[in-house]
């Protein structure tokens, strides 16, 4: 090849690894992994030597011997592993000569532009599902009288989570009001219902926000010896779990509940 056709053909590699790696780390994928799979897309492309470094926040890769290097800055981190699950399957039938460089390409593009979610009212069911379900593997008891209580503190909870988070770009601070208002409604109905339990409402109604999945990451990126990403989602996980639990704590204190 040319020199302009080299250039033309790295420059191509390093915008579906790039973005692969992006997708992967908006979907809540571990950092090792995101390396991994742009480091086989980009050998399977017929690319020797690629050097990639991948944090929660930007992600990093250099081909031809360190002379073509960029980078993409992550804004935006959820936990999407269906987005994750469709990057490796793409990569995947790359490695086996199932779709071409620019279909990898053209088919990276179709899932960043039209990332795969569920519908609102199917998150929603499945948060209220958890609550109640949860609340009664932490607190240890089988009370039916709390169960449908935390199953919709959850379901609005939830819903107070979404609706805040298209205002801010603090993710702390969607989490402290959905908190907020989870412990808003507990006290409401223990004070309608005073045999209700405001601790097992409250505590399985805040599982449906907990960093699990993250703290999970964090803990595997320090097993890998990714150290960077896993301090950062570490801390970040931690940040998540004080906002949860200071929203419900502010409300019961002062509502005396």
């Amino acid at each position: 090849m040319s020199n302009q056709q080299d250039a033309k053909f790295y420059q191509e590699v390093l915008d579906i690894c790039l973005n692969a790696g992006r997708l992967m780390i908006e979907g809540g994928s571990e950092m090792y992994r995101v390396e991994d799979t742009m480091l086989r897309i980009a050998k399977n492309a017929g690319v020797e030597d690629p050097r990639v470094f991948a944090t929660p926040t930007c992600v990093f890769m250099s081909l031809d011997g360190g002379d073509l290097s960029q980078m993409k800055q992550i804004r935006d981190r959820n936990i999407n592993l269906e987005l994750v699950d469709r990057v490796n399957e793409l990569s995947r039938q790359f490695a086996v000569k199932k779709i071409s460089l620019s279909e990898l390409r053209q088919k990276i593009i179709d899932v960043a532009t039209a990332t795969p979610t569920f519908p609102l009212w199917l998150q929603v069911l499945g948060a209220a599902a958890l609550s109640a379900t949860l609340m009664v593997l932490f607190m240890d008891d089988y009370d039916w009288v709390d169960f449908p209580a935390a199953a919709v503190v959850g379901a609005v909870g939830y819903l107070a989570y979404v609706y805040f988070k298209r205002f801010t770009n603090v993710r702390f601070l969607s989490e402290l009001v959905a908190a907020m208002v989870m412990g808003l409604v507990t006290v409401g109905i223990t004070h309608i219902f005073p045999a209700m339990i405001t601790d097992n409402i409250l505590v399985g109604a805040l599982m449906t926000l907990v960093p699990g999945l993250a703290l999970t990451n964090a803990l595997r990126d320090l097993f890998m010896g990714d150290l960077l990403s896993g301090v950062v989602r570490l801390f970040e996980a931690t940040l998540t779990a004080l906002a949860l639990g200071g929203g419900g704590a502010i409300v019961i204190k002062f509502l005396g509940a």
